[in-house]
């Protein structure tokens, strides 16, 4: 079985696919497979999916999915990104009892009635679902279906990326299929090597978590080599914009109302920052803890604009990242753009709810390989 699998292509499901996020992590780790269906309720999302990759997710609600449909795709590979907001500090914390964890619930509740169950499973949600009544109940069905797991939290920052966007992540393979590394098995790790072999060796090498912001930081790249104007994204370069920077600063400028109510609040990086903010779906709509903020003056001066408050502010020439820019922090690759009926709002939103493919590539790449 495993060496026919190795001569046929994977067979993956793609569970809330969103804007393709995951089929592109797929593409960035060469896995050898192929996505037999995609499966999202969201119509704008779908859209974006088409768009890129001439297939439309299934639409329906995948808790009326049976074990019996399940299995006639005979997939090896399921990969979910199941709703956040039940888990996110922000929220109300309902945990399982919310409906948006319903439907998460539902298909893994399916795992031990099928004939054909996967034989890999890879599932991202955000920082604090590894502590939640809905990540127990999984790793439950997990253990009594012989699955291994392997857990990690990782951000961007740890590839190099500076985008501070921490995730959990879930890997889990069934028995006799094993990891290369089984010594991490039924862990968390909150480090990339020597668990995961990684595309940049001089990456995290296993340190303490305290430690890892640090390191992090120095090693990243810094910011304007993901802007539109300037892009340089791991060696490849690429002008997104046919626009002139002031055209871009105009265009996604922060009002001066803004800036005077929530001065205070802002995170502005600048050019040769090596860390930004998450983006949230809401960014572009408010300022207050959805993204960092840009500032564009040659003369900026970040600490002398806290010391002297707003009035200074005005001056920095703060703007808004830009969708594109938003979509090269989360390393989506050049050709991916949105249908011109997508509004800005719109691009955000859905940006916010995405994905990291410099982060989730390489956790691919260790959950499809076999060991040696």
């Amino acid at each position: 079985m495993t060496e026919h699998i190795r001569e046929s292509p994977w067979k993956i499901l793609e569970f809330y696919s969103g804007i393709g996020g995951m089929r592109y992590s797929l593409m960035r780790a060469e896995i050898h497979g192929k996505v037999v269906e995609a499966f999202d309720v969201n119509d704008l999302a779908n859209d974006v999916y088409m768009h890129n990759f001439g297939h439309r997710p299934f639409q329906g609600n995948i808790q009326s999915l049976s074990a019996a449909e399940l299995d006639k795709y005979a997939a090896h590979a399921w990969l979910l990104s199941p709703p956040c907001q039940p888990y996110t500090r922000q929220g109300l914390q309902k945990d399982s009892a919310d409906a948006r964890a319903s439907s998460f619930i539902r298909i893994i509740e399916l795992i031990p009635q099928m004939r054909q169950p996967p034989i890999m499973l890879f599932v991202e949600n955000v920082v604090g679902f590894e502590i939640s009544n809905t990540h127990k109940h999984m790793m439950d069905i997990f253990a009594k279906t012989c699955f291994v797991t392997q857990e990690y939290i990782l951000s961007p920052l740890q590839f190099r990326i500076p985008y501070s966007r921490p995730r959990y992540f879930c890997l889990a393979k069934r028995k006799p299929l094993c990891f290369k590394n089984p010594s991490f098995n039924y862990q968390l790790c909150h480090a990339l090597a020597p668990h995961v072999p990684s595309e940049d060796e001089t990456l995290m090498d296993g340190c303490l978590p305290e430690k890892v912001k640090e390191q992090c930081y120095l090693s990243c790249l810094p910011v304007k080599n993901f802007l539109e104007t300037s892009v340089s994204l791991m060696g490849s370069e690429r002008d997104f914009s046919d626009k002139e920077p002031g055209d871009l600063s105009e265009k996604f400028a922060v009002p001066h109302s803004l800036i005077e109510r929530w001065g205070s609040a802002m995170d502005i990086v600048y050019p040769s920052s090596k860390r930004c903010c998450c983006f949230t779906k809401s960014y572009f709509r408010y300022v207050k803890g959805t993204g960092s903020l840009l500032a564009t003056s040659e003369n900026s001066n970040h600490e002398v604009a806290k010391n002297t408050g707003t009035c200074f502010m005005k001056y920095l020439g703060l703007r808004y990242f830009t969708p594109r820019e938003v979509a090269n922090l989360h390393s989506f690759p050049f050709n991916f753009s949105f249908p011109e009926h997508v509004t800005i709002r719109q691009q955000y939103a859905l940006l916010g709810n995405s994905l990291s493919i410099a982060v989730v590539a390489p956790l691919l790449r260790h959950l499809f390989a076999e060991p040696a």
